[in-house]
């Protein structure tokens, strides 16, 4: 007879905890076993979790921080940071944090007192660089640097390319604080053959008001501008970033300057700042508001001097001929001579040469026998300017031989 499986009988079913008993194992061994089975059990027993995003990277520490006051601010210098601090080349730049504090009463720092006052984000750090370094102004309204005359401010600057961690604070930098004189209201230019000369009232205060008990002296700053700032600057002169251009041109203690190293057709933006000499820090005010020129050659040669004229014979025919010879002309940028021929007084008359003269003669082969002839010379420059005429030269050819 055969026995349905149905019928079998079935083993008890035990699962591993309840198979383990402290009548099988000993006490020491089965606590150490029920505590691993418990910790299987809490940690998945070995299963995947979630993914981990990557830790990101902290930049290496800012190491060459300078500090100096410009205007109402301190101008801050110093150069990103293009690695981690691991070593490894950063794929992207960190956003800066500019922490500003103040000094022990024994001057030393007092890094308690720092807080971030403005922040770099790291998409628009490239408008502070000046060639491979970044410098950013933090500004000071001028009643603080009054009310902080003399007080020691101290900077840090730290990066940060996540919210959970920053890099570690720069190295610290201190300065003392003091009113600065206002800044020149307006520069007026005027372009003239020689130079561009530049005017601008002068100052006697501080910018927040006060009389300047020290002499005051000017700098003068000059920055060349290409196309696209030049197209720029026909519609906001503010939005010129020009402190990688600027380039030092004189120091002077009167409100005027003529900038004689110019180039005519080219664009240039003047600035102008005011200065003192504080406890032996020089300080400047803010920039002056940039005066934009385009000098033009608009300005001719001096008129040709000493116009001599002779009549001489033609070896052939006794046809007359005309030799004119006058001073030379010594312009930079002189280009050559034009020379007329009037039968009438006070008139320039016929322009007998198409090509201009390199040198100041010139031999007129189309007169005619018992003639008058006024001769007329001008100068041009390389742009086309011409001058006046020279001083007219009379000539007569004789009668013809009977």
């Amino acid at each position: 007879m055969s026995i349905s499986p149905a019928k079998l009988p079935r083993p008890a079913r035990r699962n591993f905890a309840s198979s383990i008993t402290s009548d099988t194992v000993p006490d020491g061994l089965f606590f150490s076993i029920w505590i691993t089975f418990v910790l299987l059990v809490i940690t998945g027993c070995g299963a995947p979790g979630e993914p981990v995003p990557p830790t990101p990277p902290v930049a290496a520490a800012i190491t060459d921080l300078t500090a100096h006051q410009a205007g109402d601010g301190v101008e801050l210098t110093f150069t990103m940071p293009g690695r981690s601090i691991t070593g490894d080349r950063l794929l992207s730049t960190p956003a800066v944090e500019v922490l500003r504090g103040t000094a022990k009463p024994d001057g030393s720092p007092d890094l308690k007192s720092l807080r971030v006052v403005d922040t770099i984000p790291g998409a628009l750090a490239e408008k502070y660089f000046v060639g491979d370094k970044v410098q950013f102004s933090d500004p000071l309204r001028p009643e603080e640097t009054k009310a902080q005359a003399g007080k020691i401010a101290i900077y840090v600057v730290r990066t940060r390319l996540s919210q959970k961690r920053a890099s570690a604070n720069s190295n610290i930098v201190s300065l003392r604080i003091f009113p600065v004189p206002a800044r020149v209201a307006s520069v007026e230019t005027r372009v003239t053959e020689p130079a561009v000369e530049l005017t601008w009232p002068t100052v006697d205060r501080t910018s927040a008001g006060d009389p300047l008990t020290v002499p005051v002296h000017y700098n003068i700053y000059r920055a060349e501008l290409d196309e696209a700032s030049t197209n720029l600057a026909g519609q906001d002169v503010s939005q010129l970033n020009l402190n990688r251009k600027l380039q030092l041109l004189a120091s002077q203690p009167t409100g005027s300057f003529g900038d004689r190293s110019f180039e005519f057709g080219k664009t240039y933006a003047y600035i102008v700042r005011s200065a003192i000499d504080r406890d032996g820090v020089a300080l400047e005010s803010a920039d002056s508001t940039p005066a934009i020129v385009t000098p033009r050659d608009t300005f001719p040669p001096a008129a040709p001097q000493a116009i001599s004229a002779a009549v001489v014979p033609e070896e052939t025919d006794n046809a007359p001929v005309v030799d004119l010879s006058w001073s030379i002309n010594v312009e930079s940028d002189f280009a050559g001579y034009r020379v007329y021929r009037s039968e009438q007084p006070d008139t320039k008359g016929q322009l007998l040469t198409q090509e201009l003269l390199p040198t100041p003669a010139y031999r007129d082969t189309s007169v005619q026998l018992a003639r008058r002839y006024w001769y007329a010379v001008t100068a041009v420059d390389r742009v086309g300017n011409e001058s006046a005429p020279s001083p007219p030269a009379l000539v007569e050819t004789a009668q013809p031989l009977q």
